[in-house]
């Protein structure tokens, strides 16, 4: 069971986390909890470590003491009820060990770009420069991932499929080194274990939520270094992508450990923009609908660019009808998208296919995920 509190009944969320109270709530962490009662307006309140929370009422029964885990943060977190009726999955496990580790890829993007600036970069060993290529060779342009073949493409250099790819009989193992986005953070990490004697930790201030089907699509904007950071020696920004390295990889595994227990993928990636590097990521699902068993798939995508600020979406496809939804957080985005529409008709009526929705709306979606329930059963 996964309870995703709403509000913070003693202390609000803001407060805290920059307070004792909220010091031991970290991604992978477990603590303490009890359920304290219903407030007025129907909401369960609980005593998890130190503060008390509301979420919404469960279903089931919670016991008197239970312990949960943190899933994710932001907003409003995501903790998982823990219980002792069943020894934990290895994937479970294997999860809870990557969690603590994770973090987007903008932090990572942003030390590339830094050393790529540096004339010292020619100064380090021959085998790690072509490492560090190799991975900004995985950086995808728009010109790639607006066709459908390039973003295929890209969706199968993911990282997410890097194991299913080498599985596979008569495989390029040459060629999938040079073109995985996995391959290329193994490769560089490995690397680095050698080039430097210790892994810098990654910043908790720049943690971003990791990929779980219950917490749905979030734009991820850039990360600016600091101006000190960006002067510092070259050892120092291979320090920190140390850490940054190997937290990308952990991202990537708790999405392919999410990817064996859900019907759903959470796919990212680096997209090389304007003066910079963004994250495209995507919630991709296959079904079947109706008596006939017709085709249904739904693609949701979301991004943060400079220029539109952060953007949803999600495009829903059953055998020749679409549905496409947008949102964006700006206004100004709203009627740039709007005013694109006419196109966007045309071409897809060249394709065939028969549009039922084309809409923009401003603001961010809730997560619509069949995962996203404030409360739901899992394997624990």
């Amino acid at each position: 069971m996964v309870i995703q509190p709403t509000s913070f009944a003693a202390l609000t969320w803001a407060g805290a986390a920059s307070g004792s109270a909220a010091e031991s709530w970290r991604i992978g962490t477990v603590l303490a909890a009890r359920p304290l009662g219903i407030n007025p307006d129907g909401m369960m309140v609980l005593q998890i470590g130190a503060l008390a929370v509301e979420a919404e009422a469960p279903r089931g029964q919670l016991p008197s003491q239970f312990q949960v885990r943190v899933l994710s943060l932001g907003a409003q977190p995501l903790l998982e009820v823990l219980t002792a009726q069943a020894p934990e999955p290895a994937t479970q496990q294997a999860l809870r060990e990557r969690l603590p580790q994770q973090n987007g890829y903008a932090p990572l993007l942003a030390t590339l770009d830094a050393l790529a600036q540096r004339p010292a970069l020619r100064q380090l060993p021959a085998y790690l420069r072509p490492a560090l290529a190799l991975l900004e060779h995985g950086v995808r342009t728009p010109a790639e991932i607006t066709r459908g073949d390039g973003l295929e493409e890209a969706i199968n250099r993911s990282g997410l499929f890097l194991e299913a790819l080498l599985a596979q009989p008569q495989v390029d193992m040459a060629g999938l080194s040079q073109e995985d986005w996995k391959a290329a953070l193994l490769r560089l990490a490995s690397l680095l274990d050698d080039y430097l004697p210790t892994r810098r930790a990654v910043s908790s201030g720049s943690e971003t939520p990791p990929p779980l089907q219950q917490r749905g699509l979030q734009p991820q904007p850039r990360v600016m270094l600091p101006q000190e950071l960006l002067n510092d020696d070259i050892d120092a920004l291979l320090g920190r992508l140390h850490g940054e390295v190997h937290a990308a990889l952990a991202r990537v595994e708790v999405a392919q450990l999410e990817a064996t227990t859900a019907s759903a993928w959470m796919i990212e990636i680096p997209v090389q923009g304007e003066d910079g590097r963004d994250i495209l990521q995507l919630q991709l699902q296959q079904g079947t609908e109706g008596e006939a068993g017709s085709n249904a798939w739904t693609l949701g995508f979301a991004l943060d660019l400079p220029a539109l600020g952060p953007i949803q979406g999600e495009l829903q496809l059953r055998d020749l009808r679409l549905a496409v939804r947008l949102w964006a957080e700006r206004p100004d985005t709203v009627h740039r998208l709007e005013q694109q529409f006419g196109a966007l008709r045309h071409q897809l009526a060249a394709t065939g296919l028969i549009l039922d929705q084309l809409s923009c709306q401003r603001g961010l979606p809730q997560s619509t995920s069949p995962h996203s329930a404030i409360l739901l059963k899992t394997m624990a």
